[in-house]
């Protein structure tokens, strides 16, 4: 790659002829941000030229009918958010405002949002909760629910901008919005690398900014068993990396409260029958002993013994008991048969069932564990390989798309009647150099051909941080702002693709993140954050 230079080649006759010259940049950021833009994009946005002034100072949400834990805590956290804006770069030096800020009219000065919510709050955010909101920046806000109000002030607090001494500037706006899909998730990968509770709480605050609504947290996994089980507390004595690297009842109980009053639900993974192998460290009954050229090795959980399936029961009951949201996932991904091949008691089981392949034993397995979540009143949510041909799942159960073709997937598993989630081309681990984000923003979850009773089984997707080499020192800023453009596609109008208008509100939001807390890398290349 040049830098720098230009080089051409010209053609001339029969003579190939190279010609370089200086490549000239104008000063100042690449993409220049927007002023009070939106992100995600609302589905209906109108302002005019007119404008308000705040005084950050003497400024107040106001709730005017129904109010709650949840709506207090919000305007606690937005009355500090909007207060901090007066400390925004995102604006200068390319921006100046005219007029001063100590000579305007009474009429000009916005001193209080009315949050006119006009149900009672609910309590605890799930699949189909209302996110629906009219916002007038002339000082309203109208919603039928506490999560629609929580969407509504985050929107507010975009589009309020700094201005002179020390005042801040809003746009006379009309907005009417809600998102296109209700599940917009943000998968985290705490077992290959431990993530500390601190870091978790930040990632929500991200989430919350972009108005994303579902933590996938894939809490366990092969390397390291940090939740802290009552039942079987020796999982995580053994199978965490060091003692202190765990999540206590009261460490979950926190997280799943944090995202509680940020409208966020909370789906733990724990993933079934690989990915595992943590769990053998003190139950080594549960997976499968390796033979032959793998001896001493354990593979994926035993599926022919009674103990497997009771255990599993046992710490999904529990499981059930920790985390309230109605779903949980249950993995199925990634199963390697090798183990299962090299094991003489399997193979002599498969002999004596009659049982021809080891895909089936996985179906059997699959159904019995997803079985066993429904007996408590939940629904699972499976890895797209739990799927197997005649599969016989539970009714709702969720399919998780991950690899492969996904639009052949989709259309596959939503001609079956199944709801899916699409997550294939959000995967954050997979880097590009530069703002590759792009190419998360490009990725249409309803693009591929299908009916329309087809794509209304589409709930949404998740954009997945696995944690193979990342940690509390870099998973913000790799999360950040690469889900942004998963977020504004799941949620904003399907007809919202124009890049370069996305890239100058990008622009900003990251200044605006960065302003709030969270190291969102540059989204764009050479700028002011």
């Amino acid at each position: 790659m040049y830098r720098g230079i230009l080089a051409t080649i010209v053609v001339i006759g029969s003579l190939l002829v190279t010609a370089s010259f200086a490549y000239i940049v104008n000063p100042g950021p690449v993409v220049n941000a927007t002023v009070g833009g939106v992100w995600p994009r609302p589905k209906y946005l109108r302002s005019t030229d007119n404008y308000f002034l705040i005084d950050p100072k003497n400024f107040s949400i106001l709730p005017v009918e129904n109010t709650c834990d949840i709506l207090d805590k919000a305007i606690t956290r937005y009355i500090k958010i909007i207060q901090s804006t007066v400390h925004s770069p995102i604006y200068y030096p390319h921006v100046v405002h005219n007029g001063s800020g100590t000579n305007v009219t009474p009429a000009q000065i916005l001193s209080s949002l009315k949050v006119n919510l006009t149900s009672p709050c609910e309590q605890k955010p799930h699949l189909k909760m209302d996110e629906w909101y009219f916002l007038s920046t002339s000082g309203t806000i109208i919603s039928h629910s506490i999560w629609g109000v929580l969407r509504a002030l985050e929107t507010f607090s975009q589009l309020v901008t700094p201005y002179e001494n020390q005042m801040l500037r809003v746009t006379e706006t009309h907005i009417r919005d809600e998102p296109r899909f209700p599940h917009r998730g943000l998968l985290v990968d705490t077992s290959r690398h431990y993530i500390s509770k601190d870091i978790l709480f930040r990632i929500l605050d991200g989430m919350a900014y972009n108005k994303l609504n579902v933590f996938h947290w894939h809490i366990v996994d092969d390397h390291s068993f940090p939740y802290v089980s009552k039942k079987f507390p020796e999982l995580s004595a053994k199978g965490a990396f060091r003692p202190e690297m765990i999540y206590t009842q009261k460490d979950v109980a926190d997280v799943i409260e944090y995202a509680r009053i940020r409208g966020i639900r909370v789906i733990p993974e724990f993933d079934v029958p690989g990915h595992t192998r943590s769990w053998g460290v003190s139950h080594p009954e549960v997976l499968t002993q390796c033979e032959g050229s793998y001896q001493g090795l354990m593979g994926p959980m035993n599926p022919i013994k009674d103990v497997t399936y009771q255990f599993i029961d046992e710490l999904f009951r529990e499981v059930q008991e920790v985390f309230p949201d109605q779903y949980i996932h249950v993995g199925g991904d990634e199963v390697g048969f090798e183990c299962w091949n090299s094991s003489t008691e399997i193979v002599d089981y498969m002999k004596k069932n009659n049982i021809s392949s080891f895909s089936f034993l996985q179906k059997n397995f699959m159904e019995k564990v997803t079985r066993s979540v429904t007996a408590l009143d939940n629904i699972p949510i499976v890895w797209q390989e739990a799927m197997v041909e005649n599969v016989d799942m539970p009714p709702g159960t969720i399919v998780q798309v991950w690899t492969g073709d996904w639009r052949v997937l989709l259309f596959m598993f939503t001609k079956a009647g199944h709801r899916a989630l699409m997550s294939e081309c959000w995967y954050l681990d997979h880097l590009e150099n530069g703002g590759d984000w792009k190419k998360y923003y490009n990725c249409e979850p309803l693009d591929f051909i299908g009916s329309e009773e087809q794509k209304k089984l589409i709930l949404g997707g998740e954009a997945c941080m696995w944690a193979e080499v990342v940690s509390d020192r870099n998973i913000l800023q790799r999360i950040f702002p690469r889900s942004s453009a998963a977020a504004e596609r799941l949620w904003s109008p399907q007809h919202t693709r124009n890049f370069v208008e996305a890239q100058q509100r990008l622009e900003e939001h990251v200044c605006r993140m960065n302003l709030r807390g969270i190291p969102a890398q540059p989204a764009n290349g050479p700028g002011i954050c």
